[in-house]
Protein backbone atom coordinates (compact mmCIF):
# COMPACT_ATOMS: atom_id res chain seq x y z
CA UNK A 1 0.00 0.00 0.00
CA UNK A 2 1.14 3.60 -1.07
CA UNK A 3 0.55 6.56 1.04
CA UNK A 4 -0.49 9.68 0.99
CA UNK A 5 1.64 10.81 4.20
CA UNK A 6 4.26 8.60 3.38
CA UNK A 7 7.25 11.02 4.68
CA UNK A 8 6.06 10.70 8.28
CA UNK A 9 6.48 8.22 9.83
CA UNK A 10 3.00 5.94 11.47
CA UNK A 11 2.38 5.30 15.42
CA UNK A 12 2.06 1.65 15.35
CA UNK A 13 -0.68 -0.35 17.43
CA UNK A 14 -3.88 -2.20 17.02
CA UNK A 15 -7.29 -1.57 16.98
CA UNK A 16 -10.84 -3.24 17.32
CA UNK A 17 -9.31 -5.41 20.26
CA UNK A 18 -12.85 -5.04 21.83
CA UNK A 19 -16.41 -3.53 19.86
CA UNK A 20 -16.03 -0.36 21.92
CA UNK A 21 -12.59 0.74 20.56
CA UNK A 22 -14.23 1.05 17.55
CA UNK A 23 -17.41 3.50 17.93
CA UNK A 24 -19.35 4.36 14.30
CA UNK A 25 -22.45 7.28 14.52
CA UNK A 26 -24.03 8.63 12.15
CA UNK A 27 -24.45 12.31 11.13
CA UNK A 28 -27.75 12.60 9.97
CA UNK A 29 -28.61 14.59 6.57
CA UNK A 30 -31.05 16.62 8.31
CA UNK A 31 -33.59 16.34 11.75
CA UNK A 32 -36.32 14.90 11.92
CA UNK A 33 -39.97 17.25 11.57
CA UNK A 34 -41.30 15.15 14.81
CA UNK A 35 -44.19 14.39 12.90
CA UNK A 36 -45.30 12.25 10.20
CA UNK A 37 -46.16 8.57 8.93
CA UNK A 38 -42.30 7.39 10.02
CA UNK A 39 -40.81 6.76 13.38
CA UNK A 40 -36.93 7.51 12.94
CA UNK A 41 -35.10 4.57 15.99
CA UNK A 42 -31.91 6.03 16.90
CA UNK A 43 -30.47 2.37 17.40
CA UNK A 44 -26.89 1.28 19.18
CA UNK A 45 -25.76 -2.10 18.37
CA UNK A 46 -22.50 -4.31 18.72
CA UNK A 47 -21.02 -7.30 17.21
CA UNK A 48 -24.01 -7.58 14.20
CA UNK A 49 -24.27 -6.33 11.00
CA UNK A 50 -27.19 -3.74 10.06
CA UNK A 51 -28.80 -6.51 8.19
CA UNK A 52 -28.81 -8.87 10.81
CA UNK A 53 -30.42 -5.59 12.77
CA UNK A 54 -33.03 -4.91 10.07
CA UNK A 55 -33.99 -9.19 10.28
CA UNK A 56 -34.39 -8.46 13.98
CA UNK A 57 -36.70 -5.59 13.64
CA UNK A 58 -38.64 -7.49 10.73
CA UNK A 59 -39.52 -10.24 12.98
CA UNK A 60 -40.42 -8.49 16.06
CA UNK A 61 -42.70 -6.16 14.41
CA UNK A 62 -43.87 -8.13 11.57
CA UNK A 63 -42.36 -6.29 8.81
CA UNK A 64 -40.93 -6.73 5.19
CA UNK A 65 -37.25 -5.61 4.49
CA UNK A 66 -38.73 -3.29 2.26
CA UNK A 67 -40.71 -1.40 4.72
CA UNK A 68 -37.66 0.21 6.71
CA UNK A 69 -35.24 2.72 6.07
CA UNK A 70 -31.81 3.18 6.45
CA UNK A 71 -29.22 5.34 5.60
CA UNK A 72 -25.94 2.96 5.27
CA UNK A 73 -24.51 -0.14 6.09
CA UNK A 74 -22.55 -0.65 9.53
CA UNK A 75 -19.79 -3.02 10.67
CA UNK A 76 -20.25 -5.55 12.77
CA UNK A 77 -16.70 -5.64 14.61
CA UNK A 78 -17.98 -2.06 16.12
CA UNK A 79 -20.07 -0.67 18.57
CA UNK A 80 -22.25 1.37 15.88
CA UNK A 81 -24.97 4.10 16.04
CA UNK A 82 -27.39 4.68 13.65
CA UNK A 83 -31.15 5.62 12.50
CA UNK A 84 -33.45 2.79 10.82
CA UNK A 85 -37.10 4.07 9.92
CA UNK A 86 -40.06 2.02 10.58
CA UNK A 87 -43.43 2.54 9.31
CA UNK A 88 -45.02 4.39 12.68
CA UNK A 89 -48.40 2.59 12.99
CA UNK A 90 -45.62 -0.42 14.29
CA UNK A 91 -44.48 1.90 17.01
CA UNK A 92 -46.20 0.73 19.32
CA UNK A 93 -44.80 -2.82 19.16
CA UNK A 94 -41.31 -1.53 19.82
CA UNK A 95 -42.23 -1.68 23.66
CA UNK A 96 -41.94 -5.38 24.14
CA UNK A 97 -39.61 -5.76 21.04
CA UNK A 98 -36.28 -7.62 22.63
CA UNK A 99 -33.18 -7.30 20.47
CA UNK A 100 -30.23 -8.99 20.74
CA UNK A 101 -27.46 -7.12 20.63
CA UNK A 102 -28.47 -4.10 19.90
CA UNK A 103 -30.82 -1.14 21.66
CA UNK A 104 -33.03 1.79 20.42
CA UNK A 105 -31.61 4.70 22.50
CA UNK A 106 -34.08 7.23 21.29
CA UNK A 107 -37.46 7.68 19.09
CA UNK A 108 -38.43 10.41 16.52
CA UNK A 109 -40.83 11.16 13.76
CA UNK A 110 -40.38 12.25 10.13
CA UNK A 111 -42.39 12.30 7.30
CA UNK A 112 -40.29 10.60 4.79
CA UNK A 113 -38.90 6.90 4.80
CA UNK A 114 -35.14 7.24 5.20
CA UNK A 115 -33.00 6.17 2.10
CA UNK A 116 -29.63 4.71 1.24
CA UNK A 117 -27.39 7.82 1.46
CA UNK A 118 -29.73 9.92 3.46
CA UNK A 119 -26.94 11.25 5.64
CA UNK A 120 -23.97 13.59 5.44
CA UNK A 121 -20.92 11.63 7.08
CA UNK A 122 -19.92 9.22 10.22
CA UNK A 123 -18.11 10.52 13.46
CA UNK A 124 -15.43 7.95 14.33
CA UNK A 125 -14.06 7.38 18.19
CA UNK A 126 -11.68 4.78 17.98
CA UNK A 127 -8.90 3.72 20.60
CA UNK A 128 -5.22 2.66 19.16
CA UNK A 129 -3.54 0.44 22.01
CA UNK A 130 0.28 -0.69 21.78
CA UNK A 131 1.05 2.38 19.80
CA UNK A 132 4.96 3.69 19.60
CA UNK A 133 6.05 5.87 22.52
CA UNK A 134 5.91 9.43 20.60
CA UNK A 135 2.66 8.19 18.57
CA UNK A 136 0.67 11.31 19.84
CA UNK A 137 3.40 13.81 18.07
CA UNK A 138 2.88 11.54 15.09
CA UNK A 139 -0.71 11.07 14.80
CA UNK A 140 -0.91 15.31 14.97
CA UNK A 141 1.74 15.83 11.96
CA UNK A 142 0.27 13.02 10.12
CA UNK A 143 -3.87 14.63 11.24
CA UNK A 144 -2.59 17.95 10.22
CA UNK A 145 -0.99 17.31 6.56
CA UNK A 146 -4.68 15.14 5.92
CA UNK A 147 -6.46 17.70 6.84
CA UNK A 148 -4.41 19.85 4.48
CA UNK A 149 -4.42 17.63 1.69
CA UNK A 150 -7.47 14.99 2.23
CA UNK A 151 -8.08 12.00 3.01
CA UNK A 152 -7.04 9.15 -0.04
CA UNK A 153 -10.78 7.40 -0.36
CA UNK A 154 -9.88 3.87 -1.09
CA UNK A 155 -12.28 1.03 0.01
CA UNK A 156 -10.02 -1.08 1.48
CA UNK A 157 -10.14 -4.28 3.03
CA UNK A 158 -13.60 -3.74 4.37
CA UNK A 159 -15.06 -3.64 1.33
CA UNK A 160 -13.60 -7.13 0.33
CA UNK A 161 -14.63 -9.39 2.75
CA UNK A 162 -13.35 -12.58 5.05
CA UNK A 163 -11.82 -14.00 2.53
CA UNK A 164 -10.62 -11.09 0.70
CA UNK A 165 -12.10 -12.17 -2.38
CA UNK A 166 -15.28 -10.37 -2.72
CA UNK A 167 -14.11 -8.30 -6.31
CA UNK A 168 -12.94 -11.48 -7.55
CA UNK A 169 -16.81 -12.73 -7.39
CA UNK A 170 -17.87 -9.42 -9.13
CA UNK A 171 -15.27 -10.27 -11.65
CA UNK A 172 -16.45 -13.72 -12.20
CA UNK A 173 -20.29 -12.80 -12.37
CA UNK A 174 -19.58 -10.19 -14.68
CA UNK A 175 -17.65 -12.56 -17.21
CA UNK A 176 -20.27 -15.03 -16.06
CA UNK A 177 -18.15 -17.62 -15.23
CA UNK A 178 -20.68 -19.67 -12.92
CA UNK A 179 -18.22 -22.61 -12.24
CA UNK A 180 -15.61 -20.18 -10.59
CA UNK A 181 -18.07 -18.36 -8.63
CA UNK A 182 -19.66 -20.98 -7.10
CA UNK A 183 -16.05 -22.41 -6.28
CA UNK A 184 -15.29 -18.88 -4.93
CA UNK A 185 -18.09 -18.62 -3.18
CA UNK A 186 -17.68 -21.50 -0.96
CA UNK A 187 -14.30 -20.42 -0.53
CA UNK A 188 -10.44 -21.91 -0.43
CA UNK A 189 -10.01 -24.42 2.17
CA UNK A 190 -6.37 -22.93 2.63
CA UNK A 191 -7.75 -19.32 3.08
CA UNK A 192 -10.62 -20.61 5.88
CA UNK A 193 -10.06 -20.92 9.33
CA UNK A 194 -13.60 -21.81 10.66
CA UNK A 195 -13.27 -25.57 10.94
CA UNK A 196 -16.59 -26.04 9.71
CA UNK A 197 -16.19 -24.49 6.96
CA UNK A 198 -12.91 -25.01 5.54
CA UNK A 199 -14.93 -28.97 5.85
CA UNK A 200 -17.55 -27.48 3.48
CA UNK A 201 -14.85 -26.11 1.46
CA UNK A 202 -12.79 -29.18 1.11
CA UNK A 203 -15.91 -31.48 0.45
CA UNK A 204 -17.31 -29.04 -2.38
CA UNK A 205 -14.00 -29.27 -4.22
CA UNK A 206 -14.20 -32.47 -3.67
CA UNK A 207 -17.74 -32.84 -5.44
CA UNK A 208 -19.28 -34.35 -2.05
CA UNK A 209 -22.31 -31.87 -2.19
CA UNK A 210 -23.95 -33.22 0.72
CA UNK A 211 -21.43 -33.36 2.99
CA UNK A 212 -20.43 -30.34 1.92
CA UNK A 213 -24.30 -28.60 2.84
CA UNK A 214 -24.26 -30.59 6.12
CA UNK A 215 -20.65 -28.81 7.39
CA UNK A 216 -21.58 -25.27 6.34
CA UNK A 217 -22.03 -23.51 9.72
CA UNK A 218 -26.64 -22.33 9.94
CA UNK A 219 -24.91 -18.53 9.84
CA UNK A 220 -23.90 -18.79 5.82
CA UNK A 221 -27.64 -18.86 4.54
CA UNK A 222 -26.70 -17.41 0.69
CA UNK A 223 -23.81 -20.51 0.44
CA UNK A 224 -26.52 -23.06 2.00
CA UNK A 225 -28.92 -21.67 -0.74
CA UNK A 226 -26.42 -21.98 -4.00
CA UNK A 227 -25.59 -25.64 -2.53
CA UNK A 228 -29.18 -26.93 -2.32
CA UNK A 229 -30.37 -25.54 -5.50
CA UNK A 230 -26.87 -27.31 -7.06
CA UNK A 231 -27.92 -30.48 -4.85
CA UNK A 232 -31.37 -30.24 -6.51
CA UNK A 233 -30.18 -30.72 -9.97
CA UNK A 234 -29.89 -26.96 -11.41
CA UNK A 235 -26.88 -25.82 -13.40
CA UNK A 236 -24.42 -22.90 -11.86
CA UNK A 237 -25.92 -20.16 -13.84
CA UNK A 238 -29.29 -20.85 -11.63
CA UNK A 239 -27.24 -20.96 -8.39
CA UNK A 240 -25.68 -18.11 -8.96
CA UNK A 241 -28.26 -15.99 -10.11
CA UNK A 242 -30.98 -17.14 -7.68
CA UNK A 243 -29.21 -15.74 -4.85
CA UNK A 244 -30.33 -12.52 -3.73
CA UNK A 245 -30.17 -9.59 -5.60
CA UNK A 246 -28.69 -7.35 -3.12
CA UNK A 247 -25.80 -9.64 -2.35
CA UNK A 248 -25.30 -10.00 -6.20
CA UNK A 249 -25.09 -6.17 -6.36
CA UNK A 250 -22.91 -5.96 -3.70
CA UNK A 251 -20.22 -8.04 -5.23
CA UNK A 252 -19.91 -6.71 -8.69
CA UNK A 253 -19.36 -3.39 -6.45
CA UNK A 254 -16.65 -4.72 -4.71
CA UNK A 255 -15.16 -5.46 -8.00
CA UNK A 256 -16.13 -1.55 -9.13
CA UNK A 257 -14.21 -0.52 -5.52
CA UNK A 258 -11.14 -2.68 -6.49
CA UNK A 259 -10.40 -0.94 -9.95
CA UNK A 260 -11.20 2.14 -8.47
CA UNK A 261 -8.44 1.63 -5.60
CA UNK A 262 -5.80 0.53 -7.94
CA UNK A 263 -6.54 4.21 -10.00
CA UNK A 264 -6.41 6.13 -6.59
CA UNK A 265 -2.90 4.22 -6.14
CA UNK A 266 -1.51 5.57 -9.09
CA UNK A 267 -2.33 8.91 -7.92
CA UNK A 268 -0.50 9.01 -4.83
CA UNK A 269 0.77 10.92 -2.87
CA UNK A 270 -0.97 13.19 -4.87
CA UNK A 271 -4.71 13.13 -4.75
CA UNK A 272 -4.51 17.01 -4.39
CA UNK A 273 -3.04 17.71 -7.53
CA UNK A 274 -5.28 18.16 -10.94
CA UNK A 275 -3.92 17.08 -14.26
CA UNK A 276 -5.27 18.05 -17.33
CA UNK A 277 -8.03 16.12 -18.91
CA UNK A 278 -9.27 15.22 -15.29
CA UNK A 279 -12.93 14.90 -14.61
CA UNK A 280 -12.59 16.69 -10.80
CA UNK A 281 -15.53 16.57 -8.18
CA UNK A 282 -17.21 19.67 -6.76
CA UNK A 283 -17.47 18.46 -3.09
CA UNK A 284 -20.91 21.32 -2.63
CA UNK A 285 -22.82 19.07 -4.88
CA UNK A 286 -21.14 16.22 -6.65
CA UNK A 287 -20.95 17.08 -9.95
CA UNK A 288 -18.27 16.91 -12.54
CA UNK A 289 -16.38 18.85 -14.72
CA UNK A 290 -13.79 18.32 -16.94
CA UNK A 291 -10.36 20.35 -16.40
CA UNK A 292 -9.14 21.94 -19.82
CA UNK A 293 -6.32 23.95 -17.80
CA UNK A 294 -4.94 21.92 -14.69
CA UNK A 295 -2.74 24.98 -13.49
CA UNK A 296 -6.00 27.57 -13.63
CA UNK A 297 -8.07 24.87 -11.62
CA UNK A 298 -5.37 24.27 -9.48
CA UNK A 299 -6.54 26.92 -6.98
CA UNK A 300 -9.46 25.23 -6.45
CA UNK A 301 -8.14 22.50 -5.57
CA UNK A 302 -5.74 23.72 -3.12
CA UNK A 303 -9.08 25.11 -1.23
CA UNK A 304 -10.59 21.96 -1.63
CA UNK A 305 -13.61 23.04 -3.30
CA UNK A 306 -12.83 20.13 -6.25
CA UNK A 307 -10.78 16.89 -6.37
CA UNK A 308 -9.68 14.93 -9.07
CA UNK A 309 -12.08 12.02 -9.19
CA UNK A 310 -11.72 8.11 -10.89
CA UNK A 311 -14.84 5.98 -12.02
CA UNK A 312 -16.51 3.19 -10.67
CA UNK A 313 -16.59 1.48 -14.40
CA UNK A 314 -20.17 1.01 -15.42
CA UNK A 315 -21.93 1.51 -18.71
CA UNK A 316 -22.89 5.41 -18.12
CA UNK A 317 -19.92 6.09 -16.80
CA UNK A 318 -17.61 9.21 -18.16
CA UNK A 319 -14.00 8.53 -18.71
CA UNK A 320 -11.20 11.61 -18.30
CA UNK A 321 -9.31 12.61 -21.05
CA UNK A 322 -5.41 12.58 -21.27
CA UNK A 323 -3.07 11.01 -19.53
CA UNK A 324 -5.98 10.73 -16.85
CA UNK A 325 -8.32 9.21 -19.42
CA UNK A 326 -5.44 6.98 -20.99
CA UNK A 327 -4.95 5.34 -17.25
CA UNK A 328 -8.59 4.11 -16.53
CA UNK A 329 -8.45 2.89 -20.45
CA UNK A 330 -5.56 1.42 -20.12
CA UNK A 331 -6.96 -0.43 -17.05
CA UNK A 332 -10.21 -1.54 -18.68
CA UNK A 333 -7.93 -3.20 -21.36
CA UNK A 334 -5.92 -5.45 -18.23
CA UNK A 335 -9.45 -6.78 -17.50
CA UNK A 336 -10.80 -7.44 -20.72
CA UNK A 337 -13.58 -5.09 -19.62
CA UNK A 338 -15.76 -2.67 -21.84
CA UNK A 339 -18.23 -0.28 -20.78
CA UNK A 340 -21.35 -1.88 -22.19
CA UNK A 341 -20.93 -4.89 -21.25
CA UNK A 342 -21.57 -3.79 -17.54
CA UNK A 343 -25.03 -3.47 -18.60
CA UNK A 344 -26.44 -6.84 -17.27
CA UNK A 345 -30.03 -6.54 -16.63
CA UNK A 346 -32.08 -8.15 -14.35
CA UNK A 347 -31.42 -6.05 -12.32
CA UNK A 348 -27.75 -6.17 -11.89
CA UNK A 349 -26.32 -3.56 -14.29
CA UNK A 350 -23.87 -1.21 -13.44
CA UNK A 351 -24.38 2.43 -14.68
CA UNK A 352 -21.21 3.38 -12.82
CA UNK A 353 -20.38 7.22 -11.34
CA UNK A 354 -17.31 9.47 -10.42
CA UNK A 355 -15.78 9.13 -7.12
CA UNK A 356 -13.28 11.91 -5.58
CA UNK A 357 -9.91 10.56 -5.10
CA UNK A 358 -9.72 12.26 -1.88
CA UNK A 359 -12.15 13.39 0.98
CA UNK A 360 -12.44 16.08 3.94
CA UNK A 361 -11.12 14.96 7.27
CA UNK A 362 -13.15 16.76 9.82
CA UNK A 363 -13.04 17.52 13.94
CA UNK A 364 -9.58 15.69 14.07
CA UNK A 365 -8.05 14.98 17.50
CA UNK A 366 -5.84 12.66 19.14
CA UNK A 367 -5.22 12.35 22.43
CA UNK A 368 -2.91 9.94 24.62
CA UNK A 369 -4.12 6.80 26.74
CA UNK A 370 -2.52 4.60 28.83
CA UNK A 371 -1.87 2.29 26.45
CA UNK A 372 -1.97 4.47 23.20
CA UNK A 373 -4.10 6.64 21.31
CA UNK A 374 -7.85 7.77 21.23
CA UNK A 375 -8.64 9.46 18.28
CA UNK A 376 -11.79 11.39 16.93
CA UNK A 377 -12.65 12.84 13.45
CA UNK A 378 -15.39 12.56 10.95
CA UNK A 379 -15.34 11.36 7.67
CA UNK A 380 -18.02 12.30 4.89
CA UNK A 381 -20.46 9.30 3.86
CA UNK A 382 -19.12 6.45 1.56
CA UNK A 383 -15.53 7.02 3.16
CA UNK A 384 -14.06 4.72 5.19
CA UNK A 385 -12.43 5.06 8.65
CA UNK A 386 -9.94 1.88 7.40
CA UNK A 387 -7.80 5.06 5.08
CA UNK A 388 -7.34 7.27 8.15
CA UNK A 389 -6.02 4.41 10.22
CA UNK A 390 -3.76 2.97 7.79
CA UNK A 391 -2.48 6.32 7.16
CA UNK A 392 -1.48 7.31 10.74
CA UNK A 393 -0.13 2.85 11.73
CA UNK A 394 1.42 3.05 8.80
CA UNK A 395 0.99 -1.12 9.23
CA UNK A 396 4.32 -3.00 8.82
CA UNK A 397 5.00 -4.32 5.54
CA UNK A 398 3.21 -1.46 3.73
CA UNK A 399 5.20 1.24 2.10
CA UNK A 400 5.21 5.03 1.31
CA UNK A 401 4.48 6.74 -1.01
Amino acid sequence: MKFLTGDLPGTGGRYKEQAEDFLVEEIPLYPCSGTGEHSYLWIEKEGITTRELLRQLCRGLNLKERDLGYAGLKDARALTRQLISIPARREARLDGLNLRQAKILSINRHDNKLRLGHLAGNRFSIRLRDTRADALTRAAAIFKRLQADGVPNRFGEQRYGILNNSHHLGRLLLQKNYPGFCSELIGDPQQITDPQWKRAAQAFRAGDLDLALASLPRRMREEQHLLQTLKNGQPEEQAVLNLPRALLRLLLSAYQSQLFDHLLEQRLPHLNQLETGDLAVKHVNGACFQVIDAAREQVRADCFEISPSAPLFGHKVLLAEGVPGARERQLLEQEGLSLPEMKLGEGLSMPGERRPLRVPLGSARASATADGLQLDFSLPKGSYATSVLSELMKPAGDRSG
